[in-house]
C-alpha cells in the first residue's frame, strides 16, 4: 500500500499557513545564512536555492489557481526579512 493522495490546497487562508510553515522552517534552519543575507543586502541570492525548493513545495501542495497568488511570496517577507527588522542593513 502507498502513501494516501493528498488533496491540493484550495482554500487561500490554508494555502497562507502552508507558505508561512515553509518560510519559518527557512527561518530557522538557515538562520545565519538569512542573517548575512540581510546584512550584506544579497538575501535573496544566497537563500535562492532555498527559497525556491520551498516555493516547488508550496506549489506542489496548493491548486494552480492559489499557487499564483503570490502567497508564498509575501511569507517570505513576511518571515525573512520584516522578522529581520533588527538587523543593521543597508536595506533600511
Amino acid at each position: 500500500m502507498g502513501k494516501p493522495v493528498r488533496k491540493p490546497i484550495d482554500k487561500p487562508e490554508r494555502a497562507r499557513q502552508l507558505a508561512r510553515a515553509i518560510a519559518s522552517d527557512l527561518s530557522l534552519y538557515h538562520e545565519d545564512k538569512i542573517v548575512g543575507g540581510v546584512e550584506n543586502d544579497n538575501l535573496f541570492d544566497v537563500m535562492s536555492a532555498e527559497i525556491q525548493e520551498g516555493r516547488e513545495l508550496f506549489k506542489s501542495r496548493v491548486v494552480e489557481d492559489i499557487s499564483k497568488m503570490n502567497i508564498y511570496d509575501r511569507a517570505i517577507i513576511d518571515v525573512l526579512i520584516k522578522s529581520k527588522g533588527h538587523v543593521k542593513s543597508k536595506m533600511w
